[in-house]
């Protein structure tokens, strides 16, 4: 492989195309289809998924790629490319609009992208994502654990699990140091109402974790340390109280308390 993959972009290249299957199973890939995928790299998931959806967009960082990307794509024209950051970009302006988010994401952006995503892509029925092994743990952690934490909690309110597939190390190039995994889950339903402020509170719940829940609050603006303790009385919990602590629906209570 002549390309280098860029370390600071956190690029791994999947080079076992055996995975592919694995993927489209996981992903239950469908004719009428639309997929996002972020961070295509060479192409190798990308030309699959043309082969398996209706269209395919792909948004890619490093445009130093763009050469191999369009060799490889050449003659897929239900794929479209889009160069830029996907943290910024918009998203929700893509047309048509994205059912799934399939992708082998990269390492450094892969939380905050399937955070934003839950929101931000409401036609987003469907996830499978291949990250690192941790943040894969992390996602669907359960309270009172150490990968317990802010994207756990809004997953789990978002999506339930529906697949998850342990990845060696040999089928990127470069290899990487740590271990990964396919997870797949499928949205629930309508996400809990006044969602920006639920996630705030969650936000700054676990933004000083190691703090009682009304000092975390307080530091973030979101009302005096009284008002938290009220908050969690009227959840049922103590002033004592940290933030892995709670279930995701008792943050949803908590958001609605504090109000």
């Amino acid at each position: 492989m002549n390309t280098r993959a860029k370390r600071e972009l956190g690029q791994h290249f999947l080079a076992d195309e055996n995975l592919l299957g694995v993927i489209g199973r996981l992903a239950e890939l469908d004719d009428d289809d639309v997929v996002l995928e972020i961070g295509p790299g060479l192409g190798v998931l990308t030309t699959y998924l043309a082969g398996h959806v209706s269209q395919v967009h792909a948004i890619e960082l490093d445009r130093s790629l763009e050469p191999k990307l369009r060799e490889a794509l050449a003659g897929r024209e239900n794929v479209e490319l889009h160069f830029g950051d996907a943290l910024a970009f918009d998203l929700g302006a893509l047309d048509p609009v994205p059912t799934k988010l399939v992708a082998n994401l990269p390492y450094n952006v892969a939380t905050p992208l399937v955070a934003e995503s839950l929101d931000g892509l409401p036609a987003v029925g469907l996830w499978c994502v291949m990250v690192q092994r941790e943040v894969a743990d992390r996602f669907f952690a359960a309270p009172e654990t150490k990968a317990y934490g802010a994207v756990s909690v809004l997953v789990q309110l978002a999506a339930e699990r529906t697949g998850f597939h342990p990845v060696s190390r040999n089928v990127f190039r470069p290899r990487p140091n740590v271990d990964s995994a396919l997870v797949a889950f499928r949205r629930r339903g309508e996400l809990p109402a006044d969602y920006p402020r639920l996630k705030a509170v969650v936000g700054a719940a676990f933004a000083h974790r190691r703090k009682q829940l009304p000092n975390s609050l307080e530091l973030a603006g979101l009302g005096s340390r009284a008002q938290a303790v009220a908050a969690l009385a009227r959840i049922g919990r103590e002033p004592s109280t940290r933030a892995e602590a709670l279930k995701p629906d008792e943050f949803v209570a908590l958001a609605h308390a504090l109000e």
